[in-house]
């Protein structure tokens, strides 16, 4: 579904990435781990656009969108989820799933509401009024909405509570059950082991270890090595 080869990329002069690969196959989820500055969210801004690699090739579905505009990657059916998910402050939780909403999508309204019970109570509510996980809720909800065939989330528990991290990991695996594939980029190593088929590791923008479930569960030491503070 979506592949990545040997991507360069930078902001202005500064070389972030070093010719990162790395795939996503339909209906996986695929993580993308590393320390902060390592690249991860550049690597997502990559795939969607908004950085255009110099070098390197970024295919979807078999077609090349390395250097289309972001609005066109997102018609093809990528959609980013952001750090700072981007929902509109000033509308209701109804309003901005409907300024997103694609007919042909499988996640409508009542699948939605089916599985962000919260954003249920809350639909008459505007986005600033939401809490940090509503809204994150919200955001993913959005991309739903969409239609989207690859989800690429960026850090979607950061600074949540645990009872809301579960409730944002159930609603991935969801997705996942759709037949949407996800690009997770998480800090919370326990949250990618429990939902990721394969991972990656970045470090200083080069792609550093690969692994399926299993193989990731096992490697101690690459864990030690480059995911722990230190």
């Amino acid at each position: 579904m979506l592949r990545v080869d040997g991507i360069h990329s930078y902001y202005g002069k500064s070389h972030i990435l070093h010719g990162v690969s790395l795939e996503v196959n339909k209906g996986e989820v695929v993580s993308l781990l590393g320390r902060n500055g390592a690249g991860k969210t550049t690597t997502m801004k990559s795939i969607v656009g908004i950085v255009v690699p110099r070098e390197g090739s970024i295919l979807f579905d078999g077609t090349t969108i390395s250097g289309i505009e972001t609005h066109k990657v997102a018609q093809r059916g990528i959609a980013f989820v952001p750090e700072h998910r981007g929902i509109f402050q000033l509308l209701s939780v109804e309003e901005n799933l409907a300024i997103a909403a694609r007919r042909d999508s499988i996640w409508g309204l009542s699948e939605v509401f089916a599985n962000f019970p919260r954003l249920k109570e809350r639909r008459h509510n505007r986005g600033s009024d939401l809490s940090g996980g509503e809204q994150q809720m919200l955001a993913i909800a959005r991309a739903l909405v969409n239609g989207p065939k690859l989800l690429l989330l960026d850090e979607p528990t950061e600074g949540l509570a645990p009872v809301i991290v579960d409730e944002v990991v159930q609603v991935i695996a969801a997705v996942r059950q759709s037949g949407i594939a996800v690009l997770l980029v998480e800090q919370n190593i326990k949250v990618c082991m429990n939902l990721a088929d394969r991972h990656y590791i970045l470090e200083q923008g080069n792609i550093v270890y690969s692994g399926s479930r299993d193989e990731f569960c096992t490697a101690d030491q690459v864990r030690e090595r480059y995911l722990t503070l230190n």
